[in-house]
């Protein structure tokens, strides 16, 4: 069975298989197909989707500003994403490089969560949010019954989002410093600028481990 069939289960069908399974390509798979695309684009959109999605379920749960932040870090870690991803099995259809299933890939949290966004993403594309309101239902909803019992993860950007918007003339924002290592496992370097000030830098397998890290060091280095 692949994911359309998978879908197709779910009373999802979809119209563009080639975008959904692209969804499951990995940069390690695609370097190894020539004119195969990778999942990263589709997982810039399900990004977004996931944000929405989130923030609209939060929302008429009453809690501060504060909270509905904290709370939606929880929800959308790269943590969370991989646990959702295992509980629906989706992981199964990972496509990725023979050196990178080698070396355990498929049980990587960072690839798993950037699959589950693409996934997302390509659910969006292809059928709107009806389709992604069928997929999370099933994993997060039931996490919103009780959000006293879901606990703050160290989303260190967040933190630091928060501490700099005591000033709302201040502005964040991460840049790529530069990428090494080969196609299945890159190493990302980034800085958090705040104000045109490089506050911090973080090393990471992924650009959002390399951001947190970074938002990890500036936090740190402004409690000096």
């Amino acid at each position: 069975m692949d994911i359309v069939d998978w879908l197709r289960k779910r009373g999802i069908r979809i119209n563009d298989p080639t975008l959904v399974h692209q969804a499951f390509m990995h940069s390690s798979y695609a370097h190894e197909h020539k004119g195969r695309h990778d999942n990263e684009r589709l997982e810039f959109m399900g990004d977004a989707v996931l944000q929405l999605w989130s923030s609209n379920a939060i929302f008429p749960l009453n809690l501060s500003e504060g909270r509905m932040s904290q709370l939606r870090a929880q929800l959308v870690c790269e943590k969370a994403l991989a646990i959702y991803a295992r509980q629906l099995h989706l992981n199964d259809f990972l496509l990725l490089g023979t050196g990178e299933e080698r070396t355990g890939g498929r049980n990587k949290d960072a690839i798993i969560a950037d699959m589950f966004e693409a996934f997302l993403g390509a659910l969006f594309l292809d059928q709107g949010m009806k389709a992604v309101d069928n997929i999370l239902d099933e994993v997060i909803a039931p996490r919103l019954q009780h959000p006293e019992d879901i606990g703050i993860t160290q989303d260190y950007k967040t933190r630091l989002q928060q501490y700099v918007q005591t000033d709302a003339r201040r502005t964040v924002r991460y840049e790529l410093v530069e990428e090494t290592g080969p196609a299945n496992a890159p190493v990302f370097t980034m800085n958090v600028v705040v104000d045109g000030l490089i506050l911090g830098s973080g090393v990471g397998s992924t650009k959002k481990q390399a951001e947190q890290n970074a938002a990890k060091d500036a936090i740190a280095k402004m409690a000096q």
